[in-house]
């Protein structure tokens, strides 16, 4: 393979691996021209299926950052790099190797981490994201119309004890109370101010006898003729 082809190729795999959600690296060997049209057509089209060669792989996976085993790297390898959802291709894969037991499914690439075949395995049988949303929204509409039922039962029962026209009378007369509380401190301040003014108004017994002037005896004769 000439050097430009071989760096075109390699730039390829790199920007594959970098735009990739996962992706799962196989070894095909046995598998006819039939059966990998059937794999890449049950991978669905968000998936690339690129048979590779090792050595260029392994140099691209480096370039974009990805840690991949030398043993991994042997035998006839095919990659499937995974632009929709992970556990949808994963479950993919595992069905068809069910069908087609030539396929060999020898590792991959998840969030960024190296996951072996086991946990690809394991991701095949969790649920896609889609029925997971979908269970989601099930159950958010279930308990949406749950709430409305009860706003729509309390809402009967306050028009049901709704209060009549002439509660708002009391309303208004409560406050008169508080207005006789406050003004009778008041007239008690004022009748104590009264009654002060008054004594300094009207004098006492006593100042009157002291100010009631006392005749002389002798004054009090009358002059001898």
């Amino acid at each position: 393979m000439a050097r430009p082809v071989k760096e075109a190729a390699v730039a390829e795999l790199t920007e594959d691996f970098k735009s990739a959600n996962a992706t799962y690296l196989t070894e095909y060997r046995g598998l006819t021209v039939t059966s990998m049209k059937e794999l890449r057509r049950s991978l669905g089209s968000d998936t690339k299926y690129s048979v590779v060669k090792n050595t260029l792989t392994k140099i691209a996976a480096k370039n974009a950052g990805v840690d991949i085993s030398d043993d991994l790297l042997v035998g006839p390898s095919a990659l499937a790099f995974i632009k929709g959802d992970p556990i949808d291709a994963a479950r993919n894969l595992k069905n068809f190797q069910k069908e087609n037991p030539l396929l060999v499914v020898k590792g991959g690439i998840y969030e960024g981490k190296f996951v072996t075949t086991a946990e690809i395995m394991q991701l095949a049988d969790l649920e896609s994201r889609e029925v997971l949303l979908a269970k989601l929204a099930g159950a958010m509409k279930g308990s949406l119309a749950k709430a409305a039922r009860i706003f729509d039962a309390l809402r009967i029962k306050m028009e049901a004890g709704a209060p009549v026209a002439s509660a708002p009378a009391a309303v208004v007369e409560a406050p008169a109370a508080p207005a006789v509380e406050e003004a009778a401190p008041a007239a008690e301040a004022v009748a104590e101010v009264t009654e002060e003014v008054v004594a300094v108004s009207e004098p006492s017994s006593n100042d009157a006898v002291a100010e009631v002037p006392v005749q002389d005896a002798n004054t009090s004769e009358t002059p001898a003729e």
